[in-house]
């Protein structure tokens, strides 16, 4: 008998996640993508989450939201409120200044409720009851965090993942202490990216909740972490305490692999590390 042919389809889709302090409307900018079959059954969720500096149409996350697409779950992408990218790369440096982890997560429960609600497109290629989240950097911490929140989420698998929520050295936040904002270099764009003390106020806040080493280490659900050999030493030793902390949950290493796993933006084509990357987390997803 010959298999159904099958289609990835694609369709945007907007949510209004509140409002900044000056009342400026705030969206997160999504889409989802599926398999179109007759008669198929729902589909496992991935909500893939981008990391800091990130967005959802960087470099490798259109092709790996595509590839699990193809390996037959419903996929999200979306673009945190506050990433700083509106339509084009980096066009709301003043929204990108004062995101913080609270606003992601809250970012992140709209997405999930959406999905709970069936509000997002075509829902009904999706299967509520089996939700995974996929993050990388920044994002792979946040996932930590929000499953730690949700137990109905059923896995989350972080691509070189970080473990301190505190990215930055300490000149850089005397700096904001002293001045009230502090800039870091794209060197991709060239832009100087404002950061204003919201970001370490949140942190101060609510240091308990954000603490990702003890955060995984209470979680029960299987978590794969993924790392690139050649990431930043910053984030090696970020994995080596989240490996110490959590010993129950999977580690894979890609020897040779960088922070996005050879990817750059724009996309120039997949890497061999990229597709082992790939392929650990979709046979863990599959498990």
């Amino acid at each position: 008998m010959s298999q159904p042919s099958t289609t990835v389809a694609k369709e945007p889709f907007i949510l209004q996640a509140g409002h900044l302090e000056t009342g400026e409307p705030l969206y997160i900018r999504g889409e989802v993508r599926f398999q179109t079959k007759e008669a198929a059954k729902p589909a496992p969720v991935i909500i893939i989450c981008h990391g800091f500096k990130g967005f959802k149409d960087w470099g490798l996350f259109p092709y790996v939201a595509s590839r699990f697409a193809e390996e037959g779950f419903y996929v999200v992408t979306f673009n945190f409120s506050c990433n700083g990218v509106n339509e084009t790369d980096f066009d709301e440096l003043h929204k990108f200044a004062v995101n913080t982890y609270s606003r992601e997560q809250e970012d992140l429960e709209l997405i999930y409720l959406a999905v709970l609600a069936k509000k997002l497109p075509h829902a009904e290629y999706a299967d509520m009851e089996r939700i995974h989240l996929l993050g990388h950097s920044r994002g792979g911490g946040g996932c930590v965090i929000f499953a730690s929140e949700h137990p109905p989420i059923r896995s989350i698998a972080a691509w070189n993942g970080i473990a301190n929520p505190d990215l930055f050295d300490a000149a850089f936040k005397a700096q904001i202490i002293e001045q009230g904002v502090a800039y870091i270099l794209n060197a991709r764009t060239g832009q100087l990216m404002p950061l204003h003390a919201t970001f370490y106020e949140d942190l101060q806040q609510n240091g308990e909740r954000l603490d990702i080493v003890r955060r995984l280490s209470t979680l029960a659900i299987p978590v794969l972490l993924v790392q690139g050999d050649q990431d930043s030493p910053r984030l090696k030793e970020g994995f080596a305490k989240l490996r110490e902390a959590a010993p129950q949950h999977k580690v894979i290493t890609i020897e040779g692999g960088n922070h996005t796993f050879g990817a750059v933006h724009p996309f120039a084509g997949t890497t061999p590390n990229l597709e082992a990357a790939f392929d650990a987390t979709l046979a863990f997803f599959r498990e």
